[in-house]
């Protein structure tokens, strides 16, 4: 049976999509590398050098997820996007460079299934144990449901349908990274030692939504009482203390590190990049399909994982400042 250190089976819960080899698709053409240096359009904020507890303080930890045993980090100070990457950010390094995206050179990606806009032919079956998924031919960053579909009017929402190996691209034209697992928590958490959310310790829906996760009867009905039944424009509620919006909730963010469940009990005390191998990289932040129900993980201590050439309609990124 599959557990969550293994990236055929996403993150264990029903907000991730499953990895690429679940997804029937077949390769086109070799992935179009980034050749030139391009502007990052996405506004910053600092984070100042310090000392955190990185972990579980809430004990609402995914057991298999390896959120523990809590530990002290301590980084030096860097520069985060306020935001993910957009749309327009992305098509601004699409048509600077001509890259393809992993979706696009696979021929398909995964989308969740209210949001299918494809022919029938072109919808792939309920997917293993998440039916709520489907492998849509031609799903990919500028048509997030399908060939039917487009990014019309969502030039200020995240990016999605980009996988690890498409966000390193787009960090190698735009002379950016990816952040570190620790890097993206201390910044998530917004200066608040051990608060469960980028706003403390507050239910997500009390006195007002706070993030863009599920509402209703998952799978298949979203009331949207927060606003959005899909991704929503990156500057949508309330930025935490050191200014970055919607770090839970929203998409989930791509971050450098190898994901292994019990990276924390060896995890060194500066700057830790997490194992030095691995098959599935760490996802970080929950997104628009999560509910309290079923899956937890838009807290700033959840993780998640995914195999590099994965991608999915509810996951993005956003990048730091190159060491």
């Amino acid at each position: 049976m599959p557990t969550d250190d293994d990236p055929s089976s996403g993150c264990g819960c029903g907000c991730a999509a499953p990895a690429r080899g679940a997804v029937p698709s077949r390769p086109l053409l070799p992935v179009r590398a980034a050749p030139t240096r391009g502007s990052h359009p996405i506004a910053q904020v600092s984070v100042p050098a310090g000392t955190f507890v990185m972990g579980d303080a809430s004990g609402d930890r995914n057991p298999l997820d390896g959120e523990v045993p809590r530990h002290a980090v301590e980084l030096a100070a860097f520069e985060i996007d306020a935001t993910t990457v957009t749309v327009a950010a992305f098509a601004r390094f699409v048509e600077e460079t001509g890259y393809r995206t992993e979706a696009e050179v696979f021929g398909s990606s995964a989308v969740f299934h209210l949001l299918v806009a494809a022919a029938d032919d072109e919808v792939s079956a309920p997917l293993g144990g998440t039916p709520w998924w489907r492998a849509v031919r031609g799903a990919d960053w500028s048509h997030p449901g399908g060939r039917l579909s487009s990014v019309d009017g969502l030039d200020d929402h995240p990016v999605v349908h980009v996988s690890w190996n498409d966000a390193q691209a787009y960090c190698a034209w735009a002379g950016r990274r990816l952040p570190t697992e620790a890097e993206w928590e201390y910044a998530a958490r917004g200066g608040l030692e051990g608060a469960t959310y980028p706003w403390g310790d507050a239910a997500v829906d009390d006195g007002g939504w706070r993030a863009n996760i599920w509402q209703g009867d998952f799978p298949n009905v979203n009331t949207a009482e927060d606003g959005w039944v899909a991704t929503a424009p990156v500057r949508s509620f309330t930025p935490n203390g050191y200014g970055l919006w919607q770090p839970v909730g929203n998409v989930w963010e791509w971050c450098a590190d190898w994901f292994s469940a019990d990276t924390y009990r060896r995890s060194p005390r500066e700057d830790p990049r997490g194992p030095e191998r691995g098959s599935a990289r760490v996802l970080r932040g929950g997104s628009y399909l999560c509910h309290a129900s079923y899956c937890n993980r838009y807290r700033n201590a959840a993780r998640s994982s995914n195999t590099p050439d994965s991608s999915m309609g509810n996951a993005g990124f956003r990048t730091v400042g190159a060491r």
